[in-house]
């Protein structure tokens, strides 16, 4: 196609060919550290903003492909385009994709025409006929005849960008999808320019055609991923905030000691807190709780289901439901603890636990206690701290029938027990982390009450680098 004068400026010079190289070079060298990123980025998968990266990576590659093949166009200076009414054999169909490029990639995307308005004359080059589909042996389509190759509703906005080309000077710079032989859809990009002739008048139109299916394809998928996930984000934080407030909702206050209605001098100084993860976005089945119950004596029990959100929340609450109820009818640990095994058997949605359940009578000083698959209380007493020996217990919903044994233990005036979940130590080896609660004996015995004692703890196992959300509920024995 000849070089285009339009009404309003001369063409520009071209640029120089060793730094249209350079451009080009560095073009590749781009496109090959972008393509090393994306093989390292997952294709599949349920997380919606690995779809997302992986979609963006695909259309800046695919940019970078037709920034590669506009450079080397302009390398190699515009191809020679051919007459309809031209004499001659055709020329040769176009030649195959290079092998290992992208479909629909390298110059079978771009192609030119120049329509003369004085001879109705068409020059279409060789890459426009293989973007539309149609033999090359064939003529060129005139602009009354390219519509009938535009989709229909399409077609309003062709003539309509034409009209404003020829009548009123100005460029194109449009889209619209042509329907191929085959059946196939491909969305094409036209830019051009009226070219005048000697008198000033429009004589022809000039216009570069582009594939830009695959583009528009790419960022189709861009579109979408980034709106599944804005939508993943928001369902997460709906999700994050209904469990904290079911949590909140469920569980004792977790600021200041626990008040429990004591009929006379309480028995027990109490205290815990919940420690949540450190991207606080974790937020699990783990619950504390202290009850007076009907007898006198004083409930103990931390525990909590595995995994995170709502469902998991919910469970919990279901079980911390079940442990009050149970306990206040009169039911001991162990029984208590096959029982809510039984209850998490009969789920729908099968669910592991744990817990350690205890029953102090103050009248006694005895505690019994019971566990299901959950680090042991530790008990410190002058000045020094133990695990208590553990009786046999599974994890809750890890088998049916399971039986669960009881341990007593007698506390004297002072005496202080630590009960927490396994979330506490996370992260840590477990004989280290245990140790590291022990060696706070010294520290405990110091405390004035059960709040200084669980404020130890939060300084110790609450930092930034927190894996998962834990419970800790302390009882020292004050009468």
């Amino acid at each position: 196609m000849p070089s285009p004068v339009s009404a309003d400026r001369s063409a520009a010079q071209p640029p120089g060919r060793g730094s249209v190289e350079a451009l080009i070079t560095q073009t590749r060298r781009l496109k090959g550290d972008v393509d090393a990123v994306r093989r390292d980025t997952r294709s599949e998968g349920s997380d919606p903003e690995e779809r997302w990266q992986r979609a963006l990576y695909e259309l800046a590659l695919h940019q970078l492909d037709d920034l590669d093949v506009h450079l080397a166009q302009l390398r190699d200076g515009p191809e020679p385009v051919r007459s309809a009414a031209a004499a001659g054999p055709p020329p040769a169909p176009p030649a195959p994709p290079v092998p290992g490029a992208p479909r629909g990639s390298l110059l079978s995307r771009v192609g030119s025409a120049e329509w003369n308005l004085l001879t109705d004359e068409a020059n279409w080059s060789g890459e426009l006929y293989q973007i539309l589909g149609l033999d090359p042996a064939g003529p060129a389509l005139t602009l009354d005849e390219l519509p009938s190759v535009v989709l229909a509703e399409d077609r309003p906005r062709l003539t309509a960008m034409v009209t404003d080309c020829l009548v009123d000077g100005r460029p194109i710079d449009g889209e619209f999808r042509v329907v191929r032989p085959d059946g196939s859809a491909r969305t094409v990009h036209m830019m051009g320019e009226p070219v005048l002739g000697a008198d000033g008048g429009t004589a022809s139109m000039w216009a570069v055609l582009r594939d830009v299916s695959e583009l528009r394809r790419h960022r189709r998928e861009v579109s979408e991923t980034r709106d599944s996930l804005r939508l993943h984000r928001q369902q997460a934080q709906t999700e994050h905030r209904l469990a904290v407030e079911l949590q909140e909702a469920v569980l004792p206050p977790w600021r200041g000691s626990l008040r429990l209605p004591h009929r006379g001098t309480p028995a027990l100084d109490l205290a815990a807190h919940y420690l949540p993860a450190a991207t606080n976005a974790l937020v699990g089945g783990d619950w504390y709780d202290a009850l007076e119950l009907a007898d006198g004596a004083t409930l103990l029990s931390v525990g909590g289901l595995t995994g995170h959100g709502v469902a998991v929340t919910s469970g919990m609450a279901m079980l911390l439901g079940a442990v009050r109820g149970m306990a206040m009818a009169g039911t001991q640990p162990g029984q208590l603890l096959s029982m809510l095994n039984q209850l998490l058997d009969a789920t729908v949605q099968p669910a592991l636990g744990s817990a350690v359940c205890c029953r102090y009578r103050p009248e006694t000083r005895v505690l019994t206690w019971a566990r299901a698959g959950h680090p042991a209380p530790l008990l410190y007493r002058d000045g020094t701290g133990r695990t208590l020996d553990a009786p046999e217990g599974v994890l809750l919903g890890a088998t049916t029938g399971a039986a669960y044994g009881q341990a007593e233990v007698a506390l004297e005036p002072g005496d202080l027990l630590l009960l927490h979940t396994d979330g506490l130590v996370s992260g840590h080896a477990g004989t280290t982390a245990v140790d590291r609660l022990l060696d706070l004996a010294p520290r405990f015995g110091a405390a004035r009450a059960a709040q200084d004692c669980v404020r130890t703890v939060v300084e110790e196992f609450g930092g930034a680098e927190r894996e998962d959300d834990a419970c800790v509920l302390v009882a020292r024995v004050t009468a």
